[in-house]
């Protein structure tokens, strides 16, 4: 038996409609209404099961939109899905969706859900975040990923055109969270299914989103134009959204102050000067992604890596601090654990290295380098590989500056972002820069990243770890378990943390919509506008 979850503020707002964000009483609309963003390397991917890029998430946004999308401070907001029920066990949600069209004009139904959400776990698609489903607890997931059951069995199935039901292997909490991210958009089955892996080229592309796909060059420029078929289209204002590639930041910035772009990521230590200087467009926010070194710990990987103290002793002697206040210098922070500062309900363990003088630490990195048998005089010799940005190519100058002393002798490898990601999915590595951004506002979303069978490019691997994330899926109290996870994590030492992000960006300030509180930076196109300058 079910019930209607009516006294949560969730619960209120999926029962009202969610309409754009609509401008602000005094405020005159520009008449063009053309949006223009920065974006560092191509987009890899439109296909929601395949896509793995940040980036790529956000154009997925505009063509698409899954049962619940977030507003401008992260809360779940309605999207396909207009009200929902929940079993009284947890395990049973009831979605009723909304009247919405495909860009082609057909109806939007449950079973577009039910094929996009058997697609992303079907091995033969291949999905790179088929373990997303797991991480939802989507009943049968594990086992069809596996291959040992049907992906018809997957938990998820159309009781009509507009009621879609989905079952759970557990009560999961931050279930209602996992709805706004790409991976569960739904895709047209015939589009799909007519043209193949061609289908999300321009002309051929049908989405639900507020926008279609214009054109695409890709490494170049991906355009979209507003959707009148999209169920919302009367309230969303802009007409144009425009990503433009530009792999040197230095020259997206100029760019920017050229009046070609709207947003732009500031380089590495220009904040300050440009705050000071534009402060109504200069934009420091905490945003929910953390930068690490990644060791290969595969058997492809270096034999030097196996060894826990060296992987500690170049954890220990990284100067964080040095790379944060004089190399970024937008308000990113430290990092001594995987999981963001800022995630809800996370606490760090107490009593790690970052308790310790960095004196102190160097001075255990060396011992730790002597005990394995390594020092200046038999140094340990490695290659950190990086993709296309001024700011990687900084900090892994200063990574290799700070290992030098202590006869860590590192190769810097630069290379372009699909060669980069490539090499990490088949661990064609050494040492690897990785960012990971939060898929929703809970620190599973970092720490599953490092169970044996998550996305886990250096193939670390520790039972203890697995079994507390298993664990914490159907806990009450997550809190010590997480902790513990990063207290793991801290004595294997699988990567060397280096910061947490924060948005620092320039924004043109005639450009508004864009969240300045979600701490995942989550931005959709239809809820931007223009005003006039």
């Amino acid at each position: 038996m079910t019930r209607f979850i009516l006294t949560t503020a969730l619960a209120a707002t999926l029962a009202m409609p969610a309409f754009a964000v609509q401008p602000a009483e005094g405020e005159t609309l520009a008449e063009n209404q053309t949006y223009t963003y920065w974006l560092l390397d191509a987009i890899k991917s439109l296909d929601p099961a395949k896509n793995t890029d940040v980036e790529g998430s956000d154009a997925l946004r505009s063509l698409f939109e899954g049962l619940m999308n977030e507003d401008a401070q992260g809360n779940m907001v309605p999207g396909v899905a207009e009200e929902y029920e929940v079993s009284d066990d947890g395990l049973t949600y009831t979605f009723k969706l909304r009247e919405a069209k495909w860009s082609d004009g057909s109806p939007v139904t449950a079973d577009d859900f039910v094929f996009a959400w058997q697609r992303v776990v079907t091995p033969a698609t291949a999905s790179e975040y088929a373990w997303y489903m797991e991480l939802m607890n989507v009943a049968n997931a594990t086992q069809i990923i596996a291959g040992e059951m049907d992906p018809a069995e997957l938990g998820v199935r159309a009781l009509d055109d507009r009621t879609l039901e989905v079952t759970l292997t557990a009560p999961t909490p931050y279930f209602l969270n996992t709805l706004s991210h790409a991976t569960t958009f739904p895709v047209p089955r015939a589009v799909v299914e007519e043209h193949g892996d061609n289908w999300t080229r321009p002309g051929t592309l049908v989405g639900n989103g507020a926008f279609t796909l214009a054109s695409h060059n890709l490494g170049v420029e991906i355009v979209f134009q507003k959707n009148p078929e999209y169920w919302d289209a009367d309230n969303v204002v802009m007409e144009t959204v425009r990503g433009v590639t530009v792999n040197d930041n230095n020259v997206a910035l100029t760019r920017y102050q050229a009046g070609e772009l709207d947003r732009v990521q500031i380089p590495a230590g220009q904040f300050p000067r440009l705050s000071e200087q534009f402060p109504d467009q200069a934009v420091s926010v905490p945003y929910g992604c953390s930068y690490a070194y990644v060791f290969n710990l595969s058997d492809k990987g270096p034999e030097v890596l196996k060894d826990q103290r060296v992987r500690e002793a170049m954890a220990l002697s990284l100067n964080r601090e040095v790379m944060v206040d004089q190399i970024l210098q937008g308000g990113q922070r430290p990092a001594y654990t995987w999981t963001h500062w800022a995630i809800n309900g996370f606490a760090a363990p107490e009593g790690g290295m970052d308790d310790m003088p960095y004196e102190a630490r160097l001075e255990r990195a060396r011992e730790l380098l002597e005990e394995a048998g390594y020092g200046p005089q038999n140094p340990v010799r490695l290659t950190l590989q990086y993709n296309t940005d001024e700011n990687h190519r900084l900090l892994a100058i200063a990574a290799q500056q700070f290992w030098r002393p202590l006869g860590i002798e590192i190769t810097l490898n630069n290379v372009e972002w699909a060669v980069h990601t490539d090499r990490l999915q088949n661990q064609d590595f050494e040492i690897a820069r990785y960012a990971w951004c939060a898929d929703y506002n809970e620190a599973s979303t970092f720490l599953d990243w490092f169970r044996t069978d998550g996305y886990n490019s250096g193939k670390w691997s520790n039972a203890e770890f697995d079994e507390i994330l298993a664990e914490a899926r159907t806990a009450e109290d997550t809190t010590p378990l997480y902790r513990r996870a990063e207290e793991i994590l801290a004595e294997e030492v699988p990567a060397v943390w280096v910061y947490h992000y924060a948005k620092v960006d320039m924004i043109n300030p005639a450009i508004r919509g864009l969240p300045r509180e979600n701490l995942l930076n989550t931005w959709y196109a239809k809820d931007l506008y223009r005003v006039a300058e």
